[in-house]
């Protein structure tokens, strides 16, 4: 086109253009203010003037062509343009090289924008200019026009951005959201926290706004921080605030400043803060430093606001001159460092705030529009009052829609889409978000092309945004189609932005943020260029925990959403459409959604992604995906610390809607929206529902009263930690009632006062399920708290209340359950309701509640009224002494079943003697316990005699198992500990009148006046008054001061006493007890009383003459002491145990002490403890036996433990004497052995770690004669070497009682020589490590020689090898009889058998056995003197060159020869064949013949055809090749005298397999045949073993074991059972038997009337085999095993039925069978029975009990097993009343069974009662581990642990 037609055609379209815009001047200057947002428009017109127009036009078109294009398309998108005219501009104005040919491109038709009216930019920025100094008034003046010009510009700015950007009409149709305040920044008197009900209801709702901050005190947080989710309007608060401002509403604010980080992101210079303020805000018409000091002097009145803090990119850094990045200097806002005195607001959305932001920070919550706001925001949408009434009807109709308009930002969506809905475009609402903003994308225009390009176009510049975290884009980034589509339909927003004071532009964004993310899920799901893989990248769950380094959020956060709404089916349709595919293709990108949902379902996932989850899920509108993720989430479902809208708890039920078992909610620390609770209406599948936040208020409470009546399954409810008030408690007290199924309630810590506390209260009758009510930390009166006691008093529910401090709950029990105890039996139903409310029990504790003793007296008068009390704690309160009597007093009539504690009441000594008397009458006292220093006062209570009578019945068999003595124990004697009372001894006769009163109602069990002062003179007044106090179990005089004279005064109540038997005493830390016999020390000490008083009396009154002992620890005594102590002792009734500790013990003092030994005949163990004695010592008390000749034992150790024991009767069968660690030498020995020579009656002599050395050794040798001792001399550890072994060896000859000498000269040290009273006997000799040199061999074989008894050899590493081994053999010479060698050496690994051979040559015995274990470096050699060349002795060869494995020594008459290669070597072939020319036992193991080296399988075919007479042959565990098995079964075809065959466990190939047992047709003489793991698989090898079985009618013993033969082969097989009558053993186990197999394996028994066991475990046999063999088991049976056999109870009883017929069983195991219900037992007695084994069968306690009854007729049972069943405490009462019957039991397996510590205690009684039990294994059963180790430690046998801690029974 020429410049002249180009000039002409514009022309005209712009006089057009003028004309056309004139219809829609409005329209036109919106779209100037949004491409230019710094022009100040007049907007006064009252009609449009062309020439305004044309100006406007020319405005325009001086931006640029970029923003002239995207007008162009604004205007053919949004005028009615003709078609022509449209292609004209676009065609003429859409050319970037036209644009500046246009007419109006010149100066004079191109004026740059007017800027705001008042508003002057600054020409240079803040401090480029030198500063001015000004006066006081005119710096005034300066800051008074900067504040006018700062509210001017705030007025014009924003109030055009609301009234352009504002969907109402007007800003005073603004509606404001919910806002919360949190728990430490609310504001005070105002509100509660919340701002709801009706906006319309205050006078100014900005009232709320002006309440963020709180003027009323100085100390109030000046920095406010504003939270809510995207679209709850954060922003346009903000601008709200700073509208209300401008017009004058927050006064106390001279200026406000405003501030959006995402513009502040752009700047990547550092600013000072005045530079903000100015540069970039707004700068003063002068001297800014004048105003910024203003500002800083008046830095109180100053509000500055920052928008958007989640947004920030750019981290804090800092320059020269305070300057840094925009968040530094926010930071230093918030800290106080700059400006310091301003207020300071931010918004974000919820998450981790910088740690710069203080803590004090008020934090206020944006939850959004209730449901009165939506109604208020769509009456003001609709003008129309027809439309408006049609809307709201809909709105009210639609819950859903509701949910979704809580978000201002969608609410504007949803009334969009409502109009279309009202004027008849569409027929239903969109259900979800996704759907809304497509049903709103679906009204902006009719073209599809055009909507398809322009979305995506939109979808493409907000996905890369997102990615690049950028949400401000320029004119550039978008093009002007896109741009013309976002600005027609409102979808984009523009402002002005400065980084600089002379550098400005124009960004834009979207109208909010999630209308970015909405478009970017579009572009994702639609596009072609992005692949699946990419979109699943987006299909995320972001979890709301933002870490505090990473403070900023995610900019995709609602992208997962909008992903799983676009893949909702309903979207297809319009997916379809815009992407131009078909169905297949947009279902496939669909599905990769919903699959990407799934696997993250079935994760483990935190709060927040559940709850992202739900929403993605409520998007999609797939039931199947709810469904999964329904069953998907855990039993406890926790949400912690983070925001939660009624959207949310919307989303996560709707989810549990389709769950099938219940769940549990639990909400910590979240802040929640008031109305939340609303959206579990009829969530029935909430089990237990916990709210745990001070965000909770009455509006809460009463949003939450609502949903609980419709919650059917709700049984536990939390309202803790919250703000709910009267007002909250009203609506909760009418909403209770109507949860009938509630089971806990908690209301702990909330702000509760009297009168509400009490209306819960009362409300416990109308909860007829309720076990729990808490109502801990609120506040309630004394007055309140006696109401509540006779409350619970009074309400047969209540079983427990429990006050201390601020804590208050009562415990419930069912009403059904209290009524079922009231009925009782039928006897009783007639009865008045006082002994039905006598049967109710009830725990009462009020601890540290104030009461006084005006309390008291209305207590026991409560009390009195009530049922049985358990228990009453009201310890920490103010009773004092008045107090303490009068609850005392009334203890007999207030039946206390349990306990009563008046502790910390402030107690004194005189109060203490009064409780004592007012607890005189009280029949039922166990225990008083009184300590002033710990201010305790406790008294125990045992049962009434009716109540342990009932008790018996209710628990029988349980309680039927304490004895009557027990019984009788249990109800009387009682324990007074009073203690840490300083007593004195002037107290103690008041003291002693107060318990004689005591004792005239029961006498005292145990009495404890430790801890006071009693001394000397206390004690012995005590001891004169201790025959009035009856029979004690124990006395405790601790810490009371006694010295040595007071103890030995006390020494004669030994014998004056009856009940004293035990005195111990430790006078430096003043231990002084007293106990009777019976009673455990621990027991009586500290308090704690026996675990099972039954067992300990049995105890007692079995051991009647208990020995009486007398412990005197940390002492010093002197020779006249002991003169005393004797005297005291002498006349305590024996037998009587001294035990004594003295730090050190003179010489005199301990020849004192034996001196005065025989005045105590009674005395049987003197022992001294700790006690450090002289080196003199070992000989005083080796002559001992000349003292006291009723020593039985003497042992000193290191010279400072000594123990004597001495026997009733003068005459001993042995003395032991001890001497270890007690530095002796041989100087020593000497005199040591004469005063033992005296002894004639010498047993044991152990001397070991000492320093005797060979001299040493040499002296006792010599002196051995003298001491006829008769059992063992101990001398290890003495420092003895080889020549000390030598000199022992030929000392032998002339010591003809020795049996047994052992000796290692290694790391062990052991020197042990055995003595043995019988003539004649034979000398055992074992040296090890003794390291012999070639020059000792000699000597040793001379010695050897000399030893005539000698029978047997063992030298085990002491470095002998082949040539001193070949000397030796032929030095020893006996006269006649055997002598056998055994020798270890390392170099026997590696045998040189010709070598050896030869060495055996020299003997000059006869060599009679042979054995060589190569893998243990053994040989074994048996020589008969004298040496006869004719042997005809039979020899056994045993070859396995493998460590250890199958070794089977034969002791017998014969050779053998064992674990070794005999290699290739003829002359050692020749050898062997005439040495084992009459072999009779052949066994190799783990050998291998290969074909490589064929020269074994020919040697050992050899052998086998020269053994004529063998016998036995074993082959396991080998590796046999064909060619070697072909030599192999040659052999065996030639062995025709064999009786015992094993091939077990061998690899071995089919056609090997053939081979060997075609090789076995022969050996009909076979007894015992084992093929274990031999592959019989093939049938054809089964077949060809039992044709071969056929003709072995001698067997006795088959193990066919892990062979897998089947029914069919078992059929075969017991085809031929019945000719093998001789059979005694069969082991089928692990074979895939079933019950055909077994039927016929159980009829072919029938024949087999000899067997004795019988294994068949690990076969699917069934009950019709186990029938099948109950009618046909053979009488001699001794074993029956049937582990894992599937049987069940029918088969089990028929077993055991049929057993009763085998008297001679010893074994039965049926375990891991499903025995439940028919556990076998027995009604014949089975004598030999020694073993059971049910271990995991399914057992329970009734199926047991007769099984554990007739236990007793299997007098010879050694083992019970019942681990891993359902046993409980009835089967432990069963075995605890059979254990003492059981004199051989051995072990009782108990483990992983449902006993708990009741049964444990039983089992303990019986094995007190004299059970002879090794261990009773429990592990693994429901007992506290603290009751385990206190049973353990009184009872060992008693194994909790999960290893055997005890010793096998042998």
């Amino acid at each position: 086109m020429d410049s002249e037609s180009f000039q002409l055609d514009s022309e005209s379209l712009w006089a057009w253009l003028v004309n056309l815009l004139s219809q829609n001047s409005e329209g036109l200057s919106d779209k100037v203010r949004f491409f230019i947002p710094t022009v100040d428009l007049d907007c006064n017109n009252e009609a449009p003037d062309p020439e305004v127009i044309r100006q406007q036009l020319n405005m325009l078109y001086a931006q640029g062509p970029a923003t002239w294009k995207t007008f162009i398309h604004c205007v053919c998108m949004e005028c009615d343009v003709p078609l022509e005219l449209e292609v004209s501009l676009l065609s003429i104005w859409g050319q970037e090289d036209e644009f500046s040919r246009h007419p109006g491109a010149g100066e004079e038709s191109c004026p740059g924008p007017r800027l705001h009216h008042g508003v002057k930019r600054p020409t240079q920025s803040y401090g480029s200019s030198p500063r001015r100094k000004h006066s006081r008034k005119q710096q005034l003046e300066l800051a008074k026009k900067y504040l006018e010009l700062l509210k001017t510009s705030a007025q014009q700015y924003h109030g055009e951005c609301w009234g352009a950007g504002h969907t109402l009409a007007s800003p005073q149709a603004y509606i404001p959201p919910i806002l919360q305040w949190s728990r430490d920044t609310a504001p005070l008197d105002t509100w509660e926290g919340v701002t709801g009900g009706d906006p319309e209801e205050a006078a100014d709702v900005d009232v709320i706004i002006q309440d963020l901050f709180n003027f009323r005190t100085h100390k109030a947080p000046q920095v406010t921080v504003l939270l809510g989710k995207a679209g709850m309007g954060k922003t346009t608060l903000v601008r709200r605030l700073c509208w209300r401002w401008a017009h004058g509403q927050l006064d106390r604010f001279q200026a406000v400043f405003l501030f959006e980080f995402r513009q502040l992101n752009l700047i990547t210079h550092l600013l000072t803060l005045p530079q903000l303020l100015f540069d970039l805000y707004l700068s003063p018409e002068s001297d800014p430093d004048a105003v910024f000091q203003y500002l800083e002097e008046n830095a109180h009145r100053v509000l500055l606001i920052f928008d958007g803090l989640d947004e920030v990119i750019h981290a804090g850094s800092v320059g020269v001159d305070n300057a840094g990045s925009a968040l530094t200097l926010f930071s230093g806002l918030c800290r106080g460092t700059l400006l310091q005195g301003c207020w300071v607001m931010t918004t974000s959305r919820p998450g981790k705030l910088p740690s710069f932001v203080p803590t004090e920070a008020a934090m206020v919550y944006m939850w959004g529009f209730d449901g009165l706001r939506v109604e208020k925001y769509v009456s003001h949408f609709f003008s129309d009052l027809l439309m408006q009434e049609l809307a709201l009807a809909e709105m009210r109709a639609n819950e859903h829609l509701r949910g979704i308009c809580a978000v201002p930002a969608l609410c504007k969506v949803a009334c969009l889409c409502l109009r279309r809905l009202l004027s008849g475009s569409s027929t239903a609402l969109p259900p979800t978000v996704t759907q809304l903003y497509l049903k709103m994308a679906e009204t902006f225009s009719p073209n599809e092309t055009l909507l398809a390009k322009s979305l995506l176009g939109l979808g493409k510049v907000a996905l890369g945004g997102l990615d690049t975290g950028k949400v401000i884009f320029s004119v550039e980034d978008i093009s002007p189609p896109v741009m013309a589509f976002g600005v027609v339909h409102s979808l984009l927003t523009s402002f002005c932005i400065r980084n600089h004071p002379e550098h400005q532009k124009i960004g834009y964004a979207f109208a909010h943020f999630s209308l970015q993310e909405f478009f970017a899920a579009l572009y994702l799901m639609a596009s072609d260029t992005v692949d699946k893989d990419t979109l699943t990248d987006y299909v995320t769950l972001n979890s709301r925990w933002v870490q505090r380094t990473k403070a900023k959020l995610g900019l995709s956060g609602q992208i997962p959403t909008f992903l799983s709404g676009l893949a909702s089916h309903a979207c297809r349709a319009f997916l379809c459409h815009l992407t131009e595919q078909d169905e297949a293709w947009v279902g496939s990108r669909q599905a990769v959604v919903v699959q990407v949902l799934r696997k993250l379902a079935s994760r483990k996932l935190t709060g927040p992604k559940i709850i992202e989850l739900s929403h993605c899920a409520a998007e999609t509108q797939e039931l199947e995906l709810a469904r999964f993720i329904a069953q998907s989430l855990p039993f406890q479902l926790s949400f912690h610390n983070f925001p939660l809208t009624r959207a949310d708890l919307a989303a996560v039920a709707n989810i549990l809607e389709h769950r099938d078992v219940p769940i549990h909610l639990d909400f910590d620390g979240c802040p929640l929206e008031p109305h939340c609770p609303e959206a579990l209406v009829g969530c029935g599948q909430v089990e237990t529902l916990s709210f745990k936040s001070r965000k909770c208020g009455d509006a809460f409470a009463e949003a939450l009263c609502r949903s609980l009546p419709t919650m059917g399954s709700l049984k536990i409810l939390g309202l803790t930690r919250s703000k709910i008030t009267a007002r909250g408690i009203s609506h909760l007290v009418q909403a209770l009632p109507l949860c009938s199924q509630l089971e806990e309630v908690s209301l702990n810590d909330n702000q509760l006062k009297d009168p509400e506390v009490l209306s819960l209260v009362e409300l416990l009758p109308c909860l007829p399920k309720l076990q729990k009510l808490d109502l801990s930390r609120n506040s309630f009166s004394v007055s309140t708290l006696l109401y509540m006691v006779k409350v619970a008093i009074t309400c047969p529910t209540v079983r427990k209340l429990q006050v201390r401090e601020s804590d208050l709950i009562f415990f419930l029990s069912l009403a059904t359950e209290t009524a079922t105890k009231q009925s009782g039996a039928p006897d009783l139903q007639d009865k008045d309701g006082q002994k039905k409310e006598q049967s109710r029990s009830l725990e009462i504790r009020l601890q540290k509640c104030q009461l006084r003793v005006h309390d008291a007296e209305a207590l026991v008068e409560l009390f009195q009224k009530g049922p049985r009390l358990e228990e009453v704690n009201l310890s920490g309160n103010h009773l004092e002494d008045e107090g303490c009597r009068l609850v005392a007093e009334a203890v007999a009539r207030l039946h206390i079943a349990q306990k009563l504690d008046l502790s910390d009441n402030k107690l004194s000594r005189t109060g203490v003697a009064c409780v004592l008397r007012a607890v005189s009458t009280c029949g039922t006292l166990e225990e008083l316990r009184v300590s002033l220093l710990t201010n305790t006062v406790v008294l125990t209570f045992a049962r009434e005699p009716r109540e342990q009578e009932g008790s018996h019945k209710r628990g029988a068999p349980l309680a039927s198992f304490v004895s009557p003595v027990a019984s009788e124990q249990s109800r009387s004697s009682p324990r007074v500990r009073l203690t840490h009372c300083g007593f004195l001894a002037k107290h103690m006769e008041g003291l002693s009148e107060a318990l004689r009163a005591s004792c005239q109602t029961h006498h005292l069990d145990h009495l404890d006046l430790s801890d006071n002062s009693l001394g000397d003179e206390g004690v012995a007044i005590l001891a004169q008054l201790l025959p009035g106090l009856g029979f004690l179990q124990s006395l405790n005089l601790s810490r009371n001061g006694l010295s040595l004279d007071g103890v030995f005064g006390l020494i004669p109540c030994m014998s004056s006493l009856q009940w004293v038997f035990h005195f111990d005493v430790s006078l430096e830390s003043d231990h002084i007890l007293l106990r009777g016999a019976g009673t455990g020390r621990d027991a009586l000490t500290g308090g704690c009383e026996p675990e099972f008083p039954a067992g300990a009396q049995l105890l007692e009154s079995r051991q009647r003459h208990t020995s009486r002992s007398f412990r005197l620890q940390e002492c010093h005594l002197e020779p006249l002491n002991f003169g005393c102590l004797c005297a005291a002792l002498e006349k305590c009734p024996g037998p009587l145990e001294v035990q004594l500790s003295c730090k050190t013990l003179s010489d005199e003092s301990l020849e004192a002490l034996l001196q005065h030994l025989p005045r105590l005949p009674q005395l049987s163990l003197l022992q001294l403890s700790h006690t450090v004695l002289s080196s003199r010592s070992p000989f005083l008390l080796a002559d001992i036996f000349n003292l006291c000749p009723r020593v039985q034992k003497v042992q000193l150790r290191s010279l400072c433990h000594a123990v004597l024991q001495f026997s009733s009767k003068e005459e001993q069968e042995g003395v032991c004497f001890g001497f270890p660690e007690c530095s002796l030498r041989q100087e020593h020995m000497e005199p040591l052995c004469y005063a033992l020579s005296r002894c004639k009656a010498l047993s044991q002599l152990d001397l070991t770690d000492n320093r005797l050395g060979d001299g040493g050794l040499r002296c006792i040798l010599g002196c051995l004669p003298q001491m006829p001792i008769s059992g063992w001399l101990d001398l290890s550890h003495n420092s003895i070497s080889q020549e000390g072994v030598l000199c022992l060896l030929e000392t032998l000859p002339s010591c003809p009682g020795v049996c047994e000498v052992s000796v290692s000269l290694g790391s062990e040290q052991n020197f042990r020589v055995h003595f043995s009273k019988e003539e004649g006997a034979r000398t055992t000799l074992r040296l090890r490590e003794c390291s012999f040199s070639p020059e000792h061999v000699s000597r040793l074989a001379s010695s050897l020689s000399q030893a005539r008894r000698l029978t047997e050899l063992s030298l085990t590493r002491c470095h002998l090898d082949l040539p001193q081994l070949t000397k030796l053999l032929s030095l020893v010479t006996q006269p006649a009889g055997f002598l056998g060698l055994r020798l270890e050496e390392p170099w026997l690994a590696h045998i040189n058998l010709p070598a050896l051979m030869e060495a055996c040559a020299q003997a000059s015995g006869c060599l009679t056995e042979l054995g060589i274990s190569e893998g243990q470096k053994q040989l074994w050699l048996r020589l008969e003197f004298p040496h006869q060349a004719d042997n005809s002795e039979a020899m056994a060869l045993r070859w396995d060159p493998a460590s250890g494995a199958s070794r089977e020594w034969l002791v017998a008459r014969s050779r053998r020869l064992a674990h070794c290669d005999p290699g290739t070597d003829h002359s050692l072939t020749r050898q062997l064949v005439e040495t084992c020319a009459r072999l009779q036992q052949l066994s190799l193991s783990q050998v291998n013949f290969s074909d490589d080296d064929d020269s074994r399988s020919r040697l050992l075919q050899y052998l086998l055809l020269c053994s004529c007479e063998l016998k036995s042959f074993r082959l396991t565990s080998s590796h046999v090749s064909t060619e070697s098995l072909a030599y192999l079964a040659s052999g065996l075809g030639h062995c025709c005298h064999l009786e015992e065959l094993d091939f077990s466990n061998n690899r071995l190939c089919e056609e090997n397999i053939e081979l060997l047992i075609g090789a076995l047709q022969g050996t009909c003489r076979l007894k015992r045949l084992h093929l274990s793991h031999f592959p019989l698989e093939a049938s054809s090898s089964l077949a060809l073993l039992i044709q071969g079985l056929s003709h072995m009618t001698l067997l006795q013993h088959l193990c066919l074991r892990h062979n897998k033969i089947g029914d069919v082969g078992m059929q075969s097989l017991a085809a031929i059972l019945p000719r093998l009558p001789g059979l005694r053993k069969l082991d089928l186990s692990w074979n895939n038997i079933g019950p055909a197999g077994g039927v016929q394996l159980a009829k072919s028994l029938t024949h087999c009337r000899c067997l004795e066991e019988i294994t068949l475990g690990h076969n699917a046999l069934g009950d019709p085999t186990a029938l099948g063999l109950a009618r046909r088991l053979p009488p001699q049976l001794r074993v029956l095993c049937l582990p894992f056999s599937h049987l069940g109870p029918e088969g089990a009883l028929s077993l055991a039925q049929a057993l009763e017929q085998c008297p001679h069983i010893e074994e039965v195991s049926l375990a891991e069978n499903n025995l439940a219900g028919g556990v076998p037992h027995f009604c014949k007695r089975l004598p030999l029975l020694r073993q059971i084994n049910l271990i995991s069968c399914k057992i329970e306690d009734q199926a047991a009990k007769h099984l554990a009854t007739n236990l007793m007729l299997c007098p010879g049972l050694e083992e019970v097993l019942l681990s891993w069943n359902l046993l409980g405490d009835e089967v432990a009462a069963e075995l605890a009343q059979v254990l003492p019957q059981m004199g051989q039991l051995k072990k009782v397996d108990l483990e992983k069974n449902q006993i708990t510590a009741r049964g444990a205690r039983l089992l303990a009684q019986g094995l007190v009662q004299g059970s002879c039990v090794p261990v009773i294994r429990l592990w693994k059963n429901p007992i506290p581990a603290d009751v385990a180790q206190s049973l353990q430690s009184q009872e060992p046998r008693l194994d909790f642990a999960f290893f055997d801690q005890q010793p096998q029974a042998l």
